[in-house]
């Protein structure tokens, strides 16, 4: 994908630039999932223990399970930053994911309610941000949050099928 892209004009290339870092130890991930009393989706799960732990993927890129982005503690913070570290707040991706039936349209709602149980993946811009889903009957699916138009939508049946799909966009 970066030989097709040198200049970066894809979609969130020039965030991610197509670059994934190191895999995640088996014990790292295990720790993650002890300290916050989940188990993340296998398809999640096997692709920051195979393939990276971010950031070539869709929207600005796939955010570390473990570690914050570096720009942010040199003073480049994004509104990401914040939804990341609200994630790994205690208890929350534990927490029950509140929806059964996506939530189209507007979203009057408070999002920190509606995201609990959910663990951010990408920011695709302008608080719209992509989950995966970590409990419940819709665990692995990945959902799509824009409060102010779109919603909190399903946008794919699990992880490989979502990014293999941001894959074959080329």
């Amino acid at each position: 994908m970066a030989a097709q892209d040198p200049t970066h004009e894809r979609f969130g290339a020039d965030t991610h630039r197509y670059e994934l870092t190191p895999v995640l130890p088996e014990a790292e991930i295990k720790a993650f999932e002890e300290a916050h009393r989940i188990e993340l989706p296998l398809g999640y799960r096997s692709f920051v223990t195979q393939v990276g732990n971010g950031p070539a993927g869709p929207g600005h890129g796939l955010m570390a399970l473990t570690t914050p982005r570096a720009e942010a503690s040199e003073g480049e913070e994004w509104a990401v930053d914040d939804e990341w570290e609200e994630d790994r707040l205690p208890g929350r991706l534990a927490a029950p994911f509140c929806l059964t039936e996506p939530l189209p349209g507007r979203i009057t709602t408070p999002v920190g309610e509606l995201t609990q149980g959910t663990l951010m993946l990408t920011e695709e811009g302008c608080g719209t941000y992509i989950r995966l889903i970590l409990n419940g009957p819709r665990t692995g699916e990945i959902w799509r949050i824009d409060p102010d138009w779109g919603g909190f939508v399903p946008t794919s049946p699990d992880f490989r099928t979502w990014y293999t799909k941001w894959l074959d966009r080329q």
